[in-house]
């Protein structure tokens, strides 16, 4: 299997869970041979524009966005994961590399928990996404 060099960015909002979300993605990564950076931004929202710093200076073959957003009694949490989710899948097609959403979108803290658990890590998933468009 070829190795690769990833690109992890992390939301510092909700520690809790962007920790073990990265914490998921870099033990996988390790275990199979894969380098990769890390860099952290505020919130999710400043995610993308992080990923496209980087990549302006950096070569990097897969990028996995990871952060998490708690709905609230606006709809600013709908807002904030459109966005997200739109520029992340717009810097993966314009850059020609696979950019994993692992940003979390939950109605409440117990299922971001669970979401972020070790036992079903979504930043992990979103590193084994990525891995599977490179080696199509």
């Amino acid at each position: 299997m070829r190795k690769y060099k990833f690109l992890l960015v992390a939301s510092k909002f909700y520690p809790e869970i962007t920790l073990n979300l990265l914490n998921g993605a870099q033990k996988y990564l390790e275990k199979n041979g894969h380098k990769f950076d890390t860099t952290f931004t505020k919130g999710s929202l400043e995610i993308p524009t992080k990923i496209s710093m980087k990549l302006n200076k950096h070569n990097y073959d897969a990028v996995v966005a990871i952060g998490c957003i708690i709905k609230g009694k606006t709809d600013h949490y709908e807002y904030i994961a459109d966005a997200i989710t739109k520029t992340l899948l717009e810097l993966s097609i314009q850059n020609k590399l696979p950019v994993s959403n692992s940003v979390l979108t939950c109605k409440n803290i117990k299922q971001a928990r669970e979401r972020s658990s070790k036992k079903l890590n979504r930043a992990k998933e979103a590193v084994e996404a990525a891995i599977a468009v490179l080696q199509d």
